[in-house]
């Protein structure tokens, strides 16, 4: 059928099974949020926060109601939230977060992706000091006047505003995450387009040798195919 043919088949392959893994991964922490609070999307934040990613993400209805009524069920399927620290060729840093409910495969399948790439997996605390732990809030269209007074008005305790096309960018630091969330879903409602926690780097870098380049993308691509990975955060300079 020609090259074409199998060019289009790659890519369809490829995009069902990214959509696959975003599926699984929502799959996942949807359960475990409905599990850990209530079913019931109005009285639990963190459930009603997953589900509106996911819709945005365009994950299929059948598969959050599927979570939830897991979660209803009273299957017992333990889920943890695990954090590697892991190096790099010539500097590079990753923090790996993951949701698993078998601890042993998921360091395995990490160290498996760093060892392959020249990398590896590091102690806890070794790379952690190198990131800034924040919480970062996406608010719809809104005059700056409003939203500084918002903050003031709370004592929210912002480290950064930035405005971001049509809308602002909030970060605090990750102790002043949950407060800042809770108030910010009170006032501003469908307003608030997303809340997450992440890392952001202290110091980036630029790897100048292509050898490095590549073991660092492979390492970035192997990572995100694991079903268990949730997250991947690095220092490297795009």
């Amino acid at each position: 059928m020609g090259r074409a043919f199998e060019v289009r088949k790659a890519s369809m392959e490829k995009t069902s099974v990214e959509k696959s893994k975003i599926y699984s991964r929502f799959g996942r922490e949807i359960y475990q949020a409905a599990k850990n609070g209530s079913t019931e999307i109005k009285s639990n934040p963190q459930l009603k926060s997953l589900i509106e990613k996911a819709k945005k993400l365009q994950v299929p209805n059948s598969i959050i109601n599927k979570a939830i009524d897991k979660a209803k069920s009273g299957i017992d399927e333990n889920y943890i939230n695990v954090k590697y620290e892991c190096f790099g060729t010539a500097g590079a840093l990753y923090i790996v977060e993951g949701l698993t409910n078998n601890v042993n495969r998921t360091i395995a399948e990490v160290r498996h992706c760093l060892n392959k790439s020249k990398g590896n997996v590091g102690v806890s605390g070794s790379v952690d000091h190198m990131f800034l732990h924040r919480g970062r809030f996406l608010i719809e269209e809104h005059i700056e006047d409003k939203i500084l007074e918002i903050i003031v008005d709370n004592d929210i305790d912002a480290v950064e505003i930035e405005p971001i096309n049509n809308s602002f960018l909030i970060s605090v630091e990750q102790h002043n995450y949950s407060y800042t969330k809770a108030k910010l879903e009170e006032i501003l409602e469908k307003k608030l387009l997303s809340s997450e926690l992440i890392y952001i780097p202290i110091n980036e870098i630029r790897l100048s040798e292509d050898a490095d380049k590549i073991n660092h993308q492979k390492i970035i691509n192997s990572l995100n195919e694991l079903e268990d990975v949730m997250n991947v955060y690095h220092n490297i300079k795009q």
